[in-house]
């Protein structure tokens, strides 16, 4: 693996913001509190607990809603599509196609993927469902692992062949799970280089990370960006009924993702249904909760019609929580919550693809 560069030059894509940003730490009061735990101070009172805030209601258009993605100017689908479901070996190649155009068909424009989901199977089938003019219907999202320069190249590249496309909508640095891999991904010779490359070529229009394992190491990925001088576009993390009683997403990484108008990724509502297994909530509540919050999109793995039926009838009934239904819902799901039982994907490494395959990242 090679070494963070704790040096290295500031890339391009600056914006006058991050000045701004910067001159929150330059502010900080003189109280022995470190740089990330002032991130969460200074940035608190940007974020509101209510629920029902009309700021982030969705506008209606037919029978799905839709939200803006952070300052980009795009709107999406309050729920998307999963990628690593459609390509399960236990699903069928035309029943997947089927799943991804039929939600293109109700409304679901924001489609979820990655590189490495089943060994690019996932990619494959959604680049075949995305034929016939449905490519143009999307908003389409996907994530490389590479954090040098060369690997992030290929992985982007391979991306572009299987989903048979010219332009991804918005590209995501996968697994943010460790505290070198900021450093990596912004260092001389990182795989931001090939990313920027890529999009000063009309290959990716805007650009992200997605990490599902500590708080701690979204905030300095973020802090990060902002060192660099550079714009995050969207920001992915798990946002359900149970991260808020441990090590919390919400309570630590959402108001700084708010406040600076970066688009909100919410993913695993149902903790890839070990919150299901629970017994604690049902599947309607948890997509409900997780809509409830200010994000720009929900995903939700759709491995059936009926689970695709599900995500689209939450969509189409949705109202925003008030806050009796959330303290209700985090009252149900606080016992079993705590230490993460139900969270494996903070606490264990079940689920990250990178550490037992750590040749993908460079």
């Amino acid at each position: 693996m090679d070494k963070p560069n704790h040096s290295s030059a500031p890339l391009s894509g600056a914006r006058d913001w991050s000045r701004e940003r910067q001159s929150d730490f330059r502010d900080a009061p003189d109280s022995g509190v470190t740089r990330r735990e002032f991130v969460g101070l200074a940035i608190a009172s940007a974020f509101t607990a209510g629920f029902s805030q009309c700021a982030w209601a969705a506008d209606a258009k037919g029978e799905m809603p839709y939200r803006k993605l952070g300052r980009t100017g795009e709107r999406v689908s309050i729920v998307g599509l999963g990628g690593y479901h459609i390509g399960m070996p236990s699903l069928l190649e035309p029943e997947a196609i089927r799943i991804i155009r039929t939600a293109i068909d109700n409304g679901i424009n924001f489609l979820d993927n990655c590189w490495d989901y089943n060994g690019g199977e996932s990619e494959v089938r959604m680049g075949k469902a995305l034929r016939d003019g449905y490519r143009q219907k999307a908003f389409l999202m996907t994530k490389i692992d590479g954090r040098t320069r060369r690997t992030a190249s290929q992985q982007l590249e391979e991306s572009l062949r299987r989903l048979q496309t010219d332009h991804i909508d918005l590209i995501q640095f996968h697994e943010v799970i460790r505290m070198s891999d900021p450093d990596r991904i912004f260092a001389s010779g990182g795989g931001m280089e090939a990313v920027l490359e890529a999009k000063n070529a009309g290959k990716i229009r805007y650009v992200g990370f997605t990490g599902h394992k500590s708080p701690d190491i979204h905030l300095k990925m973020l802090e990060t960006a902002f060192a660099n001088e550079f714009q995050l576009d969207a920001v992915q993390m798990p946002l359900n009924v149970m991260d808020a009683h441990y090590d919390s997403f919400e309570k630590k990484v959402l108001p700084a993702i708010v406040k600076h108008e970066i688009g909100v990724l919410g993913m695993k509502p149902m903790g890839d249904r070990m919150i299901l297994e629970s017994g604690t909530v049902p599947a309607i509540e948890c997509l409900y909760y997780a809509m409830s919050l200010p994000t720009s999109v929900v995903i939700t793995g759709c491995e059936s019609m009926p689970i695709l039926q599900q995500a689209l009838d939450a969509a189409r009934s949705f109202r925003p929580l008030d806050p009796k239904e959330v303290n209700a819902m985090r009252t149900k799901t606080a016992q079993a919550a705590q230490e993460g039982k139900f969270e494996l994907y903070k606490t264990t490494h079940n689920f990250d693809g990178t550490f037992h395959n750590p040749q993908w990242l460079g």
